[in-house]
């Protein structure tokens, strides 16, 4: 290891899953430290103070804060094994797509996904299908395994929600189903290629354990979105 590495984060939040995927990806090792954030630790609140969030990485007792952040702060750190693409557009275009599953894709399908039954759910199911219909329209483009081409890349991890948390609370605690083959064939193979890849299998949390902390969280009607 290269210096002190620490990653803090919750076992259940796709942004910390996604740091954790990447580091693994690259070989890296690190101490990982759980956090609670319905009791956020003192430590957090020092590391991060402006979004008191996880994940939070900290190298040579630097911290890094933001998921994405935090994913190109490896990559360029530890460079074997690239998640970019080396051409400054293609580069850009994976930065564009990343931020477009975070600020559009992932809030559309979780709002979707525990609206009330009603017309409000189906007006949200209606946003979620269009932002998902231009993932679906990307990955059809030369026919790809993954939005990195043959391997899992930089969108794919950007992604993560999607193949495992969204079908997960679709189909086994909400009854709304957002990713359906009929709807989204290439989204869903790309799902199943990411969840049996070795790098998902490892690291994607234990369904029965994601499943059962939601329903517990519906029950309450405390959902959070970590």
């Amino acid at each position: 290891m290269e210096g002190d590495l620490m990653l803090l984060g919750v076992w259940g939040s796709p942004f910390v899953c996604r740091v954790r995927m990447v580091l693994a990806m690259k070989g890296i090792d690190y101490v990982y430290r759980e956090d609670d954030l319905m009791n956020k630790s003192p430590l957090l609140l020092e590391l991060n103070p402006v979004h008191k969030k996880v994940p939070v990485l900290v190298h040579h007792g630097k911290p890094i804060a933001e998921s994405l952040v935090i994913i190109e702060y490896i990559d360029e750190k530890w460079p074997d094994n690239p998640l970019l693409p080396v051409d400054p557009y293609d580069r850009a275009v994976a930065r564009f797509w990343a931020r477009y599953i975070d600020d559009k894709v992932n809030p559309a399908v979780w709002k979707a996904l525990w609206s009330p039954p009603g017309e409000g759910r189906e007006a949200a199911c209606e946003e979620a299908y269009e932002m998902l219909e231009k993932l679906e329209a990307l990955l059809k483009e030369g026919d790809k395994k993954y939005f990195g081409g043959d391997n899992i890349g930089y969108v794919d991890i950007a992604a993560n929600f999607l193949p495992h948390w969204a079908i997960l609370i679709g189909e086994e605690v909400t009854g709304v189903r957002i990713l359906t083959e009929d709807r989204f064939p290439v989204l869903c193979e790309w799902a199943k290629n990411f969840t049996g890849s070795s790098i998902g299998a490892a690291h994607f949390p234990e369904k029965e354990k994601v499943v059962s902390f939601f329903k517990a969280m519906q029950a309450t009607k405390s959902i959070p979105y970590t």
